[in-house]
């Protein structure tokens, strides 16, 4: 398993497309109401990442993917793909998954939206969600078992008698979107992997209200639970450092000491 461990040149590159994935994001929280099409958010995203970042995504044309977010709605897991039919409506929960490419550099990204007034369980779940991958960064330091990280988040979540999406998982990233080492959700076999400095990769827990099960759709890519049951996602890029990490895609509305002292109320 060939592992990339960043020189400090690649980190300096790595947080400005961090920053940029991040920032999209924040803007398109703004967009988000009753009504508009998820092919307009689309549209939205792709002309800030393209006119007013001067960079890619990562995500168009990436193995024939047509758009260049993916967002998410209620019991779509990930990788729904935006269309002008697909109007939110009051009570939505989406997922907005941003991948950014600049200076040869990715930066990979998402959080959940609520559309109006979301139901106590649609929030209850995003705010588990979110909790999880607080978690598993508050716990990133140099020398711990990349499976720790996993292990913390299933037995969180389903604690919380939610379940974990196991087809799915975090990854290494860099100059390629997905690098080793794979960053799993659940208890598994991680390979013998010890988080080092210099290691980059994502965490993005998808987390499902009902079972664990998921099924594909027609079009390749939408993923959805098998129970119709809601489902919620979060991701952020780290970085290993010396005593802990950084958080390459983290937002004005997060502040480092909220993330490591996440709260579930």
């Amino acid at each position: 398993m060939a592992i990339f461990i960043k020189t400090s040149n690649d980190i300096a590159k790595m947080r400005v497309v961090g920053r940029l994935a991040a920032e999209v994001l924040e803007v398109i929280k703004y967009y988000i109401k009753t009504g508009v099409s998820t092919g307009e958010l689309d549209r939205l995203c792709h002309h800030h990442i393209t006119e007013k970042q001067h960079a890619f995504s990562a995500a168009l044309g990436y193995r024939g993917f047509p758009k260049s977010v993916c967002i998410s709605v209620n019991e779509v897991v990930c990788h729904g793909i935006p269309s002008d039919d697909k109007k939110l409506k009051d009570g939505d929960i989406l997922n907005i998954d941003v991948a950014v490419v600049k200076d040869g550099f990715h930066g990979d990204t998402s959080k959940m939206f609520f559309v109006g007034k979301p139901s106590i369980l649609g929030k209850r779940l995003c705010r588990v969600t979110k909790a999880s991958l607080y978690l598993a960064i508050s716990m990133i330091r140099p020398g711990i078992r990349l499976r720790l990280l996993g292990k913390a988040i299933q037995q969180f979540v389903e604690a919380e008698g939610f379940s974990v999406v196991r087809e799915y998982c975090g990854h290494g990233i860099g100059v390629g979107f997905h690098e080793e080492p794979q960053v799993l959700n659940y208890d598994a076999d991680d390979g013998g992997v010890v988080l080092r400095t210099g290691m980059v990769f994502t965490i993005e827990p998808m987390v499902n209200a009902g079972d664990y099960r998921i099924r594909i759709m027609k079009d390749g890519w939408t993923v959805k639970t098998k129970d119709h049951s809601l489902s919620a996602q979060y991701e952020h890029t780290v970085l290993v450092t010396e005593y802990g990490c950084e958080i390459m895609t983290l937002r004005t509305d997060e502040t480092l000491s909220t993330v490591i002292h996440h709260h579930v109320g």
